[in-house]
């Protein structure tokens, strides 16, 4: 009897062991006591780039992971080629970011330096492979961010370099190519498209070959060529009513877009 009185006890007590304190009775999670894991990253953005007083020191402004908890450990920047026209930097940290019990979903701005072997001069500096800071028109000790255009980005005119910046303006998809351009240098009507469906490597399918489009029409601003109107319309009328100063002579030949190109699609209607 007394044996068995004890061996009931023991499983009590092993039972109590598994609770969760103030857990009403839960288990614990073995994941729940693992150490979240940290792994090496790079900033989502680069902001910002400075030279110090010996004009060889970088600074860099990042954008990084932020929460209640530590999010960040071991950021740096380093030079990762010998320096020749530019100066190639790469940013990394560690972080448990990509666990999302980490709790490291906001992000804050983190300065980072690098010393270079000999003072920058006129070069550019490239981070992370796609962010480029120049000096060139820049207010030191600030470099200035380049853009998707580059440093120097072309002046708005009736060119093809123009017309991309156009494209790049109203968010074309990639892949996109011009079916025409009317421009007069303040001026430009656009009409552009891009493939849809599979691709077939040149089969004779009309789905292979099916595609959809659009046309803008923009005004020359300091900035590059400003969008100011979208129809799938012929001729004037639209545009002139939007803005009376477009010129007719880069309208008034205008087609209608084609229905296959610029589909509409009214809301369904239901029957009583």
């Amino acid at each position: 009897m007394i044996a068995l009185l004890c061996a009931a006890a023991v499983l009590l007590l092993g039972a109590c062991g598994t609770e969760t304190a103030g857990g009403g009775g839960g288990t614990r999670s073995s994941a729940a006591t693992e150490p979240l894991p940290w792994t090496t990253a790079q900033p989502s953005a680069v902001t910002g780039a400075r030279l110090g007083d010996d004009r060889r020191t970088l600074f860099l402004e990042t954008r990084v992971p932020s929460g209640p908890h530590p999010c960040v450990r071991d950021l740096k920047a380093v030079l990762t080629d010998p320096m020749t026209d530019l100066a190639r930097v790469q940013v990394t940290f560690t972080s448990p970011s990509g666990d999302r019990s980490s709790g490291c979903a906001e992000e804050r701005t983190a300065t980072v330096k690098v010393t270079l072997p000999e003072p920058l001069g006129d070069r550019d500096v490239i981070v992370d492979n796609y962010t480029r800071f120049t000096a060139d028109g820049a207010e030191p000790p600030a470099l200035r961010l380049c853009g998707e255009l580059g440093c120097t980005p072309p002046a708005t005119g009736c060119t093809t370099a123009s017309y991309e910046q156009a494209l790049m303006a109203v968010g074309a998809p990639d892949h996109t190519y011009r079916n025409s351009e009317k421009c007069d240098g303040k001026w430009l009507v656009l009409d552009f498209s891009w493939r849809t469906g599979p691709a077939c490597g040149g089969s004779a399918d009309p789905a292979c070959s099916s595609r959809l489009g659009d046309r803008y029409f923009f005004r020359a601003e300091e900035s590059g060529w400003d969008p100011i109107f979208r129809t799938s319309a012929g001729g004037c009328q639209d545009i002139q009513r939007r803005e009376p100063a477009f010129p007719t002579s880069l309208c008034a030949s205008l087609e209608p877009l084609s229905p296959s190109l610029h589909p509409s699609h009214p809301p369904a209607t239901t029957t009583p």
